[in-house]
């Protein structure tokens, strides 16, 4: 295929906003030159795009979005910063994304802010956008605004526990709830914390950094722990959940697939009145011993017929950490496919996945299956 070109001018209101855009030492360029094949050359303001067609429309793309992203956060005059890991979620995206036909004209620019907001099933925090940058990702956000419970099942990496998080900070400052409960089942100690040094939140707070790392970027270390001590963020290993019904509550239980059935029953029974409750897992990283069925397993089988529950579930194109990560994931599928006995263990909740029909599934996925 012949190369072809592009030139494009953006008209920042400050000009800093293009070295916000390119980064250091052009850093930010050469990621994306690297990673979607084209060639970049810029001078003030105008840029000139070199590569296979494709290519081309993804790097202008990606370019404009990113652009967007220098937009300062309300009350600031400073443009905002795009790092490396803004550049690689962002080209992950767009990469999902080949066939979106949004307007990045920045005619109007300020106003196309919300309206990206809106398209794009986005969670506005107080330090900016958390952006679904996959289409599995966007179906996600979808099934946990509109269901009571959603589940968000497969690799590390893909954004599961992350956009739980926001989705649930996002409530909590909109008033929809009263409280954000996180747990997650200590299989390491076999959820038996007694002999573990420090109070409750001591003993399992090495289970749940996760949900922390999450909340502490999305709210700050500061406020994260003001709201712990209120009681407005609480903390509890799954089996303190035992004889609780939680109202006005965003629950999420993480690491899911090291539940067994009847503690998977148990908390998803405690659900309340104006609750949401997301639920996480990775079925290819049960720690559980080799007799005891996971309760995520089993869940996905009871529940796929139940209309008021969500089922998202990942692949490793959804991975949007560092892109060796989505190559290792690829990597023990195909080994796990050569050994029958792990195979089975890990693609047992893929299979259900084909079963799942109806509201249950995106419209593309249907029609992507329906053309194969």
């Amino acid at each position: 295929m012949n190369s072809i070109t592009q030139d494009f001018v953006l008209d920042p209101d400050d000009k800093n906003r293009i070295a916000y855009l390119v980064g250091p030492e052009d850093e930010n360029l050469k990621q994306i030159e690297k990673r979607l094949g084209v060639k970049i050359s810029y001078s003030g303001a105008h840029f000139h795009l070199e590569g296979k067609a494709g290519h081309v429309k993804k790097a202008y793309k990606l370019i404009k979005s990113l652009y967007i992203d220098t937009t300062p956060i309300k009350g600031s005059k400073k443009p905002s910063e795009v790092t490396p890991d803004m550049v690689h979620l962002a080209i992950t995206e767009t990469t999902s994304l080949e066939q979106d036909n949004t307007d990045y004209s920045l005619d109007h620019e300020k106003g196309s802010i919300d309206s990206l907001y809106a398209k794009a099933n986005n969670f506005k925090t107080k330090r900016g956008f958390i952006k679904a940058r996959t289409s599995n990702q966007s179906d996600y956000i979808n099934k946990i605004v509109s269901h009571d419970v959603s589940f968000g099942i497969g690799p590390a990496g893909t954004g599961k526990t992350f956009l739980a998080v926001a989705a649930a900070v996002d409530a909590l400052e909109r008033n929809e709830i009263r409280r954000i409960i996180l747990t997650r089942p200590a299989i390491e100690a076999g959820e038996k914390l007694g002999f573990l040094p420090g109070d409750l939140s001591q003993k399992v707070d090495p289970y749940l950094r996760p949900l922390y790392d999450a909340l502490f970027e999305m709210l700050g270390f500061e406020k994260v722990e003001k709201l712990i001590e209120k009681q407005i963020i609480e903390i509890a290993p799954l089996a303190y959940m035992r004889g609780r019904t939680l109202n006005d509550s965003f629950i999420i239980l993480d690491e899911a697939q090291n539940t067994t059935v009847e503690q998977m029953k148990m908390f998803l029974t405690r659900i309340g009145f104006n609750s949401h409750a997301v639920i996480t897992g990775d079925p290819s990283q049960i720690d559980l011993p080799r007799n005891v069925r996971s309760g995520l397993k089993h869940a996905i089988e009871v529940l796929k017929s139940v209309e008021e529950i969500g089922f998202t579930f990942f692949e490793s194109s959804d991975v949007v950490r560092h892109p060796v990560v989505a190559a290792i994931v690829n990597a023990y599928d195909e080994y796990e496919k050569t050994h029958d006995s792990s195979h089975q263990q890990y693609s047992g909740y893929k299979n259900s996945k084909t079963e799942l029909t109806g509201t249950e599934r995106s419209e593309k996925e249907v029609a992507n299956e329906s053309n194969n």
